[in-house]
């Protein structure tokens, strides 16, 4: 902790004086780039209002104050109807959510008959002997385009709660397997004008199969342990491992790491870094643990052959000095809390990709502000991708909403979530029927619903009409929330440019957050050791380094069975 606080106390030190020497250009460049979109907006729309023509045009622009008037935007008479896609309903507060999102922002524009729902609800899962998980898996086999929500994996205490019959696995594993699982990418989300953890897109790969989470274990006392490889071929089988065990307690662990599909990765890995403008960076720790050799021997023969033209040409080479970099699983935690200007890519086991996009929403902000997309591919070769938020179901506010109190969730990692299901459903409509004309304008028109919905959500935050985990005391409750974007979204589509550009805003205070708890008597006497009385760093910067570290102090915790935002893995 003492290096950890010092490297802090150096980075922010060192920052400071850049920082205060830039900030009035900074302004004035800022000025100049928002007149600049306003007048190109003015001229050029971003959304063709042709796809929407049955949207009303209100007769004149409407206040960003949507208190008095939230329903001035009726919704087009005809619906856009939406291919199929698999939707994957959860419970507690995200479900209560994605419920309201549903209604009040995708009905209204579009028909979802075609939608297949599945409840992996705790109750559902225990009324059809997990049956409905199978039909699920089979289903977004079969279609390709998969939203899922949160969802609970039962510990012991909760499978006595709910009355089931017995506990459930974690769904995930067995959505892998079915759907030929390669990588599950998670990136930062970013809000224009709303400064983050990370400036710029942080792009993760997490390889979707093998490791710990697959492993078969045992307890075994003293003996000999022996681990026998039989070929499929009828070749002779051997020992991969023996060992002696001497102690009375052990734990046996096996495990493997399938690499037939790295190759799949890694073009999928590198084609997103060209596309994102990032740094790519290979993560193992292949210097200790030497099976890990071949994930990084197949991702750099595919990059040097396929790939490094390409990077060089787009001058993203040039940090990590002309060639694709390994880096120490080690080093990387460090490298992920030092490069806050974000613009680079990372790919990586299972496991290790697991703690490192934990550590990566900790620095960004939270876990709602990353995304967690599946990719796999079915046995034709069409890409399957399924969509969820990396948060919980987050507990508290459901425990909340049932006593009658407000919440105020945010939905922002669920939309982008949804966002991306529908546009890859419509894309594999589009794929599988390049020529009719029918397919054609639907795919047009959820992408140009989905961009404009991304903009009415984060235009939102930007007046200052967010929940309050980003405006503070005042935010809006998560029904307000919904229902205000909702209305922006119907002007926006009906007219596509506003009025004027929404501030800029700097990276909203992390005690909003409902679970802040650092202890700030014992963070300023740490602050009060390393100051040196040159003045260079004062207390709220070093506070706010040491919170997004994760490495501030915290108060005693008083319960710890009420768990924030619980991680799915």
């Amino acid at each position: 902790l003492i290096r950890i606080v010092t490297m802090a106390f150096r980075l922010v030190t060192s920052r400071v004086a850049a920082v205060a020497s830039t900030r009035s250009l900074a302004v004035a460049a800022r000025s100049t780039n928002v007149a600049t979109k306003a007048a190109a907006a003015a001229t050029s729309p971003s959304f063709s209002v042709s796809r929407f023509q049955n949207l009303q045009r209100p007769a004149s622009y409407l206040s960003t104050d949507a208190s008095t008037n939230l329903d001035a935007v009726p919704p087009p008479a005809e619906k856009v109807v939406l291919p199929p896609m698999v939707y994957i309903a959860g419970e507690e507060m995200t479900h209560y959510a994605s419920n309201l999102l549903v209604d009040q922002w995708i009905k209204p524009y579009f028909d979802t008959t075609a939608w297949e729902y599945f409840d992996l609800s705790c109750k559902a899962r225990d009324e059809t002997d997990d049956k409905v998980l199978h039909d699920a898996v089979a289903a977004g086999a079969r279609i390709g385009a998969i939203f899922k929500e949160p969802t609970i994996t039962p510990t012991a205490t909760q499978v006595e709660e709910m009355g089931l019959s017995k506990s459930f696995g974690s769904p995930n594993g067995a959505m892998r397997r079915g759907w030929n699982g390669i990588t599950i990418s998670r990136d930062t989300i970013h809000i224009e004008g709303v400064e983050l953890g990370y400036k710029n897109p942080v792009l993760f790969e997490r390889h979707a199969v093998g490791g710990e989470y697959g492993a078969g274990w045992n307890e075994v006392g003293a003996g000999t342990l022996l681990t026998t490889y039989i070929p499929d071929d009828g070749s002779p089988p051997f020992v991969v491992d023996k060992r002696d065990l001497t102690d009375d307690h052990n734990v046996a662990v096996v495990y493997h790491n399938p690499y037939d599909n790295v190759t799949d990765l890694a073009h999928h890995f590198f084609k997103r870094c060209l596309e994102g403008n990032v740094t790519p960076y290979i993560v193992t720790k292949k210097t200790v643990f030497k099976w890990q050799e071949g994930f990084w021997a197949t991702m750099k023969d595919i990059f040097d052959k396929e790939y490094k033209a390409e990077f060089e040409k787009a001058g993203l080479l040039e940090r990590s000095g002309g060639e694709l970099q390994h880096l120490i699983s080690d080093a990387a935690t460090m490298q992920l809390i030092r490069w806050t200007d974000g613009g680079f890519g990372m790919a990586a086991h299972n496991y290790d990709g697991d703690m490192l996009t934990d550590q990566i929403a900790q620095v960004h902000r939270s876990p709602g502000f990353i995304t967690s997309n599946l990719v796999g591919k079915a046995d034709d070769g069409r890409i399957i991708k399924e969509f969820e938020a990396s948060h919980g179901t987050v507990t508290d506010l459901w425990l909340d909403h049932l006593a009658g109190k407000e919440t105020s969730l945010n939905p922002l990692g669920i939309v982008e979530a949804m966002m991306g299901a529908m546009n890859h459903s419509a894309s594999l409509a589009l794929e599988a029927n390049p020529n009719d004309e029918a397919t054609k304008d639907m795919h047009d028109k959820v992408l140009n619903y989905t961009s404009t919905l991304r903009l009415a959500l984060h235009n939102t935050f930007r007046y200052g009409q967010g929940t309050r985990d980003m405006t503070g005391p005042e935010g809006y409750t998560t029904e307000d929330f919904v229902r205000k974007v909702a209305w922006r979204l119907g002007r926006y589509l009906a007219q596509q440019v506003e009025e004027s550009p929404p501030p800029v805003l700097e990276e909203p205070d992390r005690n909003y957050r409902r679970n802040y708890d650092i202890d700030h008597t014992a963070l300023r006497k740490l602050f009060e050791k390393y100051e040196d009385g040159s003045g260079k760093l004062d207390y709220k910067k070093f506070s706010k380094m040491l919170t997004k570290m994760g490495v501030a102090p915290e108060k005693s915790k008083v319960d710890d069975e009420k768990i924030d935002e619980v991680k799915n893995v």
